[in-house]
């Protein structure tokens, strides 16, 4: 059984999705432990309820970025997790970080990358783009995380379709109800040692 550490920065709806489906054998893992760096993020209720570790670091308490990485990679690998999964995590991770877990760092991003991606497109401003671009389509993709903003090799994308009275708070609802399933989806592969990374691509065994 795979161990799982999560990143959290909100509410935690992600989160919920892997604890629901681990609840009912869906994903074959556990979550050792939840991190985030907002004292205040629902997802650290959600973690405790479920009777998961769980721990508010505060990066103000270090003086870099990279020290801060440093004590996360540290509290990881005290607990010999296999994944990380970014699950509305706000924080840019460093090389340090990236490095100790290449190829075992999904993220949730809010559309269909390559667009809308990258620095600056996160939560709403997503799906306020999308609108103002006229998309006919948008969605949701889990990648792995590399050193760039939203720039890794993609493992899976769900679309849905932009309505013409689409708004944002309704465009929001959707893609997320997306982002639930192919998060879910992603981890469980990767706990059934189902993905395999060959350069860009990720092909699922």
């Amino acid at each position: 059984m795979k161990k799982l550490g999560v990143l959290i920065s909100g509410g935690g709806t992600n989160l919920q999705a892997i604890i629901d489906n681990i609840e009912n054998g869906n994903i074959r893992g556990r979550i050792e432990l939840v991190v985030s760096n907002n004292k205040g993020a629902y997802g650290l209720i959600r973690a405790q309820r479920a009777g998961i570790d769980s721990l508010f670091i505060n990066p103000k308490d270090f003086s870099s970025n990279q020290e801060y990485n440093l004590k996360l990679i540290q509290e990881f690998k005290a607990r010999k997790v296999d994944l990380i999964v970014l699950a509305g995590y706000l924080k840019i991770l460093s090389p340090d970080f990236i490095k100790e877990f290449r190829n075992r760092i999904i993220n949730i991003h809010p559309s269909l990358i390559p667009s809308f991606s990258g620095d600056g497109y996160y939560g709403e401003r997503v799906h306020r783009a999308v609108i103002q671009y006229g998309c006919k389509v948008s969605g949701a993709t889990v990648h792995l995380v590399d050193e760039g903003t939203d720039t890794g090799p993609i493992i899976l994308q769900e679309c849905v379709k932009v309505d013409d009275e689409e708004t944002v708070e309704s465009l929001q609802r959707k893609v997320l109800e997306v982002e639930h399933k192919i998060l879910v989806d992603a981890v469980r592969l990767f706990c059934e040692d189902r993905l395999s990374v060959e350069g860009r691509q990720v092909k699922i065994l």
